[in-house]
């Protein structure tokens, strides 16, 4: 469901997307998943994310939408904690691809299963459409506009 006719949205970041990632040392000893079912034989870094518990990871491919509780030997609940991990070959991570986008580049991390990591739209900010905006909203407006 969308906003409300009379609302403007100012789109903030550019769209996410899911990035599954491993250093190459653990996948010398362990085969490149192919589906996410594949993930449930893998070394995997949990996170968990607060009061919520362990975050399921999910996947998407055209129509098919997947949730995989995976397993691993460390749970973390810091994003830099996850990356270390997955970057001295502990195991898998389930990162923002954003967040790894050097660390993929140099070849310190390698992606896998990228066809089930669709990206999802950003961030936007809302607010009613009136001819006369306090200033404040419209510089905010301003500064956050991509």
């Amino acid at each position: 469901m969308g906003p409300q006719k009379d609302m403007i949205a100012v789109r903030v970041s550019k769209d996410h997307r899911a990035a599954i990632v491993g250093a190459p040392s653990y996948f010398k000893s362990h085969p490149k998943p192919k589906t996410p079912h594949d993930l449930l034989t893998h070394r995997c870094i949990n996170f968990k994310h607060g009061s919520a518990g362990l975050y399921r990871w999910e996947f998407d491919k055209g129509k098919k939408s997947l949730p995989v509780a995976v397993n691993g030997p460390l749970i973390v609940d810091d994003v830099e904690l996850l990356v270390r991990a997955a970057l001295d070959g502990i195991g898998l991570a389930f990162v923002s691809d954003e967040r790894v986008e050097p660390q993929l580049e140099n070849g310190e991390l390698i992606r896998v299963l990228e066809d089930w990591c669709q990206p999802f739209p950003g961030f936007f900010l809302y607010y009613p459409s009136r001819r006369l905006q306090p200033p404040a909203l419209s510089c905010f407006d301003q500064c956050l506009r991509l």
